[in-house]
């Protein structure tokens, strides 16, 4: 299991979608493709856009359906985050 701490990498608002795209190329597809399960560790993150989430999760979704949500965990999420994360993933398993 791989932990990826956020804030380190976009600070305590979750906005830049570019960095998303890179955790999610650089980091999170070869955890996953590498049979590992990987935490998103969203500690001290006090908001997080909508172009974030879906630049960091909703390409994994496309590209191995809905199961990868069962190999990934979002930690210590606020309800806003939470909020924001459930949208994206709901919106793609209508698409899937």
């Amino acid at each position: 299991m791989k932990t990826i701490k956020l804030f380190e990498r976009v600070g305590s608002f979750a906005e830049n979608k570019d960095v998303a795209r890179d955790i999610r190329l650089k980091e999170i597809i070869p955890t996953v493709e590498s049979g590992k399960d990987i935490v998103l560790d969203f500690s001290r993150i006090d908001a997080a856009t909508q172009s974030f989430i879906h630049a960091l999760i909703s390409d994994l979704i496309r590209k191995y359906g809905n199961e990868i949500l069962d190999k990934i965990s979002f930690k210590s999420c606020n309800e806003n985050v939470q909020k924001i994360i459930m949208i994206v993933t709901e919106y793609m398993q209508e698409g899937n």
